[in-house]
């Protein structure tokens, strides 16, 4: 078999009763990351415009909007809730993607999943394969012939896809046509000119989401689509592990601040220093990060938006000096008139670093080696400098023995729109979920603010 038929016959046959222990933990820790960075994305402008938008461009009762009180057909509840669950850039990451694989899966398994009425367990199998697909295909797709550095929303529709193909049962052939409807349809989405003018557009995690469900609905009905990049030749090797190998396990890992990830290396510098020197933030006279090359590009003004305050280095780290972390009170629009951290942002200068450019490469060309790094020099107005030297570990949330610290960020984030008694119970319902008879049970508790 090449890799297309590997791929339709690992989507076909995933349950969740199948699957090892391990890739279920990992599988409920990735759900309770996902909720949290939904809940709190309902905060958001983009929020508020997709669930407003959805139901008029999919009218329909099947699926429900969360939080919005809203409901529309299955690709128009996933668009919407894609669009909040990367609406804080809180949500989680994965190895060879440059990206984020939970806000486009989990939006796209729970509207499917609440439409055919399917519980926990079938959500949860479907959310395991988009996640194996999207680390192998999004392989792929950056290698092949993208000179551009395309977002998530692009290979994401194939993982998508693939998602959607699982929970509506279809055979390998229409799976195929499916992953090759997704693939031909994906977004073309040009990441590197967002990065430089931050917008709602994003990762175009919503239309990921939409064209995955619209593909596998399509393929179904017998529409066709191109042989796909999982059957090429020179990709074998990575797609002949599914189902022997899960990657998510070890290589989906969870955020701690709400902000791109290649910001949180710097805050992780500053939190070395605040561990190994005795300073205060009003000494600081100037701070210096040096950083690979989308380090250095990211947003590098005053931001007006929350989606330029997310795509910096400046406004994050200035906002962790003066308050300790970076949430939604750091990065929604209502505190870019703090004149402590504007101050701040002005004493920071970011500088590429053509070592730590070699350093990056090899992993954001795809390869199984390489390392995001950053350095941070703070002088103080006494004319020390305080330097932490190379900076690697953004102490991300990853893997068994982390449960506590991600329960903890889950109740950070939802404790800005839910009460504490449905923190509680939407909490034990998540790491329970694969007894959960109904997905709509889900639903229910996150119908409304």
């Amino acid at each position: 078999m090449n890799g297309n038929e590997l791929a339709a016959q690992f989507i076909a046959e995933t349950r969740w009763n199948d699957l090892p222990e391990v890739v279920q933990h990992k599988a409920k820790m990735c759900l309770v990351d996902i909720v949290a960075a939904i809940v709190g994305g309902v905060l958001t402008p983009i929020s508020d415009i997709a669930a407003a938008y959805a139901p008029v461009a999919w009218p329909g009762d099947d699926t429900t909007i969360l939080l919005h009180n809203t409901r529309a057909r299955a690709a128009g509840a996933a668009f919407a809730n894609a669009c909040a669950a990367n609406a804080l850039d809180c949500d989680d990451g994965g190895a060879y993607t440059r990206g984020h694989q939970g806000a486009q899966v989990f939006p796209t398994a729970l509207a499917l999943s609440e439409a055919l009425g399917l519980g926990g367990s079938a959500m949860l199998a479907a959310v395991v394969v988009g996640y194996e697909i999207s680390h192998r295909f999004a392989r792929c797709w950056h290698r092949y012939q993208h000179p551009v550095y395309q977002a998530d929303g692009s290979w994401g529709s194939v993982a998508c896809a693939a998602t959607a193909a699982n929970l509506m049962v279809l055979d390998t052939a229409t799976i195929k046509q499916a992953l090759g409807i997704a693939e031909y349809h994906a977004p073309n989405l040009p990441m590197d000119r967002d990065l430089l003018d931050p917008a709602m557009v994003k990762h175009g995690h919503g239309w990921a989401a939409m064209t995955g469900i619209v593909s596998a609905e399509l393929a179904e009905a017998g529409f066709t689509g191109i042989p796909g990049l999982l059957g090429f030749e020179e990709y074998q090797d990575w797609v002949a592990t599914l189902g022997d190998e899960y990657i998510m396990v070890d290589g989906v890992d969870f955020k701690q601040h709400c902000s791109c990830g290649w910001g949180h290396h710097p805050i992780a510098a500053v939190q070395k220093l605040q561990r190994e020197h005795d300073w205060d933030v009003e000494d600081i006279a100037a701070i210096k990060v040096e950083g690979h090359h989308w380090t250095a590009v990211l947003h590098t003004t005053h931001p007006t938006t929350t989606e330029e305050a997310q795509f910096s280095v400046k406004w994050p780290l200035a906002a962790y000096l003066v308050d300790g972390e970076v949430g939604p009170d750091q990065i929604l629009e209502s505190r870019f008139g703090d004149a402590r951290i504007n101050a701040l942002v002005d004493k920071i200068e970011l500088v590429e670093s053509e070592e730590l450019d070699n350093l990056y490469r090899p992993s954001f060309e795809g390869g199984d080696e390489g390392l995001s790094a950053s350095r941070v020099m703070i002088r103080l107005e006494d004319d020390r400098t305080l330097d932490s030297g190379l900076v690697s570990d953004a102490c991300r949330i990853k893997a068994r023995g982390d449960e506590e610290r991600l329960e903890q960020k889950f109740r950070w984030l939802t404790g800005y729109v839910l009460e504490e008694d449905q923190i509680d119970l939407l909490l034990k319902m998540l790491w329970g979920f694969d007894a959960v008879q109904n997905v709509r049970e889900l639903t229910s508790l996150l119908r409304r603010r």
